[in-house]
């Protein structure tokens, strides 16, 4: 089976890919194969052109699935099912084109959309997370973001919450790190209060790839502040239990409302100030359905 992965070039939206064809690799029962073409190796005229010709020297295999993510991969992907009509087309995201237009959408419960043939309904973004159940008692991961278009940094906040997770968890090993959004400044004064003494500080720039996501496989509990939605998600999937950091909020819309609907939730024990336990693996959810219905 060979999956063709029409890319954007962007990290997020091909951890997305990524985790759905591992989780197929995973649960099929022949070889999975891997490919994946940046949309400047795909020009729309020449894929107008290989309509004709049901083949393209793009591709090297042809593909059983054809991926994309991102608003610039919509109309390569559709192209690419007409070159290669024996493919399933999978779209992750809410598509500009009717969803009918493609084999499946796979899209964000907060985007709003009802599930239907050819709708995947998740919760959250797809990522390559598994749960490795090598969660540690009392060791405790806190991820910082920063300021985005709908969110707006407060320090005051942020070291609060911190402050609070230090004195109901005196006994953990806590773990803070922060995002390239996070204003620098922030370190500076973290390092000269009291706190910093009750924490292990790796500020992003000195964590190697894929850090972040070892930590979460060894914690506990992750608290990230509430603008991180994807690494909100990745800590479900791994399994953690999670808290959620409020900061300030510039507008209120869909993924401010699925924020405030996780803060809704059943906490995990009173004592346990705010934690969600929301087990989640929605890659392999989504890549059982897709196998299932491969030959339909």
């Amino acid at each position: 089976m060979h999956i063709v992965y029409v890319s954007d070039g962007k990290a997020g939206h091909r951890s997305q890919a990524i985790g759905l064809y591992q989780a197929m690799q995973r649960q099929s029962r022949e070889a999975v194969t891997f490919e994946e073409i940046l949309i400047d190796q795909l020009p729309i005229f020449s894929l107008l052109l290989a309509t004709f010709k049901q083949s393209t020297s793009a591709v090297a295999q042809s593909p059983d699935y054809i991926f994309g993510v991102g608003s610039h991969t919509q109309l390569r992907v559709l192209l690419l099912g007409k070159v290669y009509p024996q493919a399933k087309t999978v779209i992750m995201m809410k598509p500009n084109f009717p969803f009918t237009w493609f084999h499946y959408a796979v899209i964000p419960e907060h985007d709003g959309v009802e599930a239907s043939a050819h709708v995947i309904i998740t919760k959250g973004a797809l990522n390559p997370i598994v749960n490795e159940q090598r969660h540690q008692k009392n060791r405790i991961l806190i991820a910082l973001g920063g300021s985005s278009k709908r969110h707006q940094w407060n320090e005051e906040k942020v070291l609060a919450s911190i402050d609070e997770i230090v004195k109901t968890h005196p006994q953990a090993d806590i773990i803070l790190t922060t995002s390239r959004r996070t204003p620098n400044a922030f370190l500076a004064h973290l390092n000269e209060s009291p706190l910093a003494s009750h924490l292990h500080i790796f500020p992003v720039e000195q964590t190697p790839q894929g850090w972040i996501f070892e930590e979460m496989q060894k914690a506990e509990a992750v608290w990230v502040t509430e603008d991180s939605v994807s690494m909100i998600f990745e800590a479900f999937t791994a399994g953690c239990k999670v808290g959620v950091i409020e900061i300030d909020r510039l507008k209120s819309d869909r993924i401010t409302q699925m924020i405030d609907k996780l803060l809704s939730l059943p906490c995990v024990e009173e004592n346990q100030q705010g934690l969600i336990n929301l087990q989640l693996n929605e890659a392999d959810r989504v890549a059982h359905i897709l196998l299932k219905n491969r030959d339909v």
